[in-house]
This record gives structure tokens, sequence and C-alpha cells, in this order.
């Protein structure tokens, strides 16, 4: 087989996802809809899951099916409900006959000082950071071999080092992490697993002080915030040209894990 017909057997042979499918989970809105729209872009059919943004989703769904009919579908689930994760995987099947490309990206986040913190916080965070990319992972996985496909989770750089008061939080993100390079060992030489560590990006829907937005500033090397496409960017690098990269972590914080 020449060089050639090996690197499109691989899947890497070519810049376009065209004829691809991707799940994003937690795409209606922020950082999720930036990477469907990306992906989209590039030519895939993208599958955006929700869990109660249903406006938001399906508006998001409509706007792609205009630019390029049945090129995306709207998919509802409670992630932390491992019995609802083969439909939601089975629905995109339905729909596509296949998928190329999983981003687990749906997350909780919120503090939770140790002093009163409860199992029920324990289990959205964990649920939705940790347990959900294990298990819909595995519901994925013989379509992913199938396409010999690949799985990008998004983690965060608080995976490394911790937040203040965000211990469950930190401590779900960590083991996405370390589950993403169990995968990629796993999974290989069928499957790529790779993950994108954001910094600050947006901040959060209920906002920040001006002291912790210039806390936050000064530890940037870059002197800014990012944007969603600057995820979206790395997450299509990690999907599309990547060919020989597994069990990465790349994280895209304007320089702040480097030392601050």
């Amino acid at each position: 087989m020449s060089n050639t017909a090996m690197s499109d057997a691989s899947g890497t042979g070519s810049n376009s996802l065209a004829g691809k499918w991707a799940l994003v989970t937690g795409a209606a809105r922020r950082v999720g809809a930036e990477i469907a729209t990306t992906l989209h872009t590039q030519g895939a059919g993208v599958a955006i899951h929700y869990r109660g943004s249903a406006d938001h989703a399906l508006a998001l769904t409509k706007q792609l099916n205009d630019r390029r009919p049945d090129s995306a579908l709207a998919v509802q689930a409670d992630l932390v409900q491992t019995s609802q994760l083969g439909g939601l995987i089975d629905a995109v099947i339905a729909h596509a006959g296949r998928l190329d490309i999983l981003i687990n990206n749906a997350s909780s986040f919120y503090p939770t000082p140790l002093a009163s913190i409860t199992e029920a916080q324990w289990t959205d965070l964990i649920g939705t950071n940790l347990k959900a990319p294990l298990f819909l992972s595995q519901a994925a996985l013989p379509h992913l071999k199938a396409t010999r496909g690949v799985i990008i989770n998004i983690v965060d750089i608080h995976a490394v080092r911790p937040l203040r008061d965000h211990t469950a939080y930190g401590a779900a993100k960590a083991g996405l992490a370390f589950l993403t390079r169990a995968l990629a060992r796993d999974l290989a030489p069928d499957i790529r697993v790779n993950g994108v560590a954001p910094g600050a990006i947006l901040w959060p829907d209920g906002g920040v002080t001006d002291s912790m937005r210039d806390t936050v500033l000064r530890q940037i090397p870059l002197k800014r915030v990012g944007e969603p496409a600057d995820i979206a960017t790395c997450v299509l690098y990690l999907a599309r040209d990547a060919g020989y990269v597994t069990g990465q972590i790349i994280a895209v914080d304007g320089g702040r894990s480097a030392g601050w």
C-alpha cells in the first residue's frame, strides 16, 4: 500500500471532515456551541446534545441545517443518568449512520467549600465531569472503532492546580485527565483520545468581581481571557489534523499554567 493510501485509510490523509459525524455534549451554548459550529463549518455533521437548554439547541440546529440541509441534529439526555447514554448514541446512529468524533464537553461548575459540600453536589460534579465521559465513551465504542474515530475530552487547567473551594470539581477534572490518558492507551490503535484544558475563556454565568477578574488577568502572560473559538480550533486540530497525536492534553490558557 502506498503512503497516500495508508494515510487515507487511517483518516489522516485529508483535511476535510465531510461525511463525518460528531457528537458534542453540552453543545447548546457557550464553548460547546462554538465547537459544534466550527466542526460543522469544516464539513462535519454534528449532533448537538443538551440537557435543559432546548431552545438554544434547537435554534443552533436550525441555523446549521439552514446552511447545509440534514447536517445537524439536536439530542436530549441527562448525562448523569447512565441509562440514557445508550439511547443518546442510538439516536445519533439512527440519524447519521455513523459516529466519528465524540466531544465530552458538558460540565457542571460551581464552588463546593468543604464545610458545606453535599453528597448531591459531589454526585453532580463527578457525574457530569467524569462519570458521563467514561460511560458515554463506552456506549460509543463500537461505532468509534468502526470509523477509527476520535474522543476529545474538555478538561481544565485546574485539573492540575487546584482552584480554591472547588474541591469536587477539581477532583472530577483530574480524574478526566487520567481517563483521557488511560483510554488513549486502551483504545489505540483504533481510536485516538486527547484532551483540551481551557484556562479563562468565558467568565461564569454568574459573573465575577473586579478583584477576581484582575487576579486572573495578572496570572495570564497574554494579559487577556480567551474566546470559545480558541478552544474550538484546538478541538478541530485534534479531530482533523493530529493523526499521530493521542494521550495528550493541550492547555489553551494564554500561558497561565506555565507558571502562575
